[in-house]
């Protein structure tokens, strides 16, 4: 486990997948990138009744596109959660070329907890929100 607040990376590698015709990665792919490193950070740092008992949705992603990813290009995704409410929690992630940390993409993504059995907005726990609070 990381410090709480503390940024979390994930490592990922370019596939062939991920091209599109113009050469590099598809705009989607960056959003599924973002989506991974969010849920990989949520599996590796919360208590386990709190993700039997929570599901995540997105309310909304922001995307700024900085430079392209290419086939064989190794990338972190490092993400954190930023500013959060009782039932809305902002995440950032950054997405960075392995070799040199120059910055591919930004995002900004709000998530809404929700309770898994009734699909109703849920707070988390104290121990969440000081888990992942910075």
């Amino acid at each position: 486990m990381s410090e709480a607040g503390e940024a979390y990376e994930l490592p990922i590698v370019v596939e062939a997948s991920d091209i599109d015709e113009l050469g590099h990665v598809n705009n989607v792919v960056y959003v599924r990138w973002v989506q991974d490193a969010a849920v990989a950070h949520w599996r590796a740092e919360a208590p386990q009744q709190d993700q039997e008992q929570l599901v995540w949705i997105v309310l909304r992603h922001e995307i700024d596109y900085r430079l392209p990813a290419v086939l064989g290009d190794s990338v972190v995704a490092r993400t954190w959660v930023g500013s959060a409410s009782r039932v809305r929690f902002e995440r950032l992630t950054e997405l960075l070329r392995a070799s040199d940390r120059k910055l591919l993409a930004g995002a900004r993504t709000v998530w809404c907890p929700l309770d898994r059995e009734t699909g109703r907005p849920a707070a988390v726990s104290a121990e969440v929100r000081a888990r992942f609070s910075r």
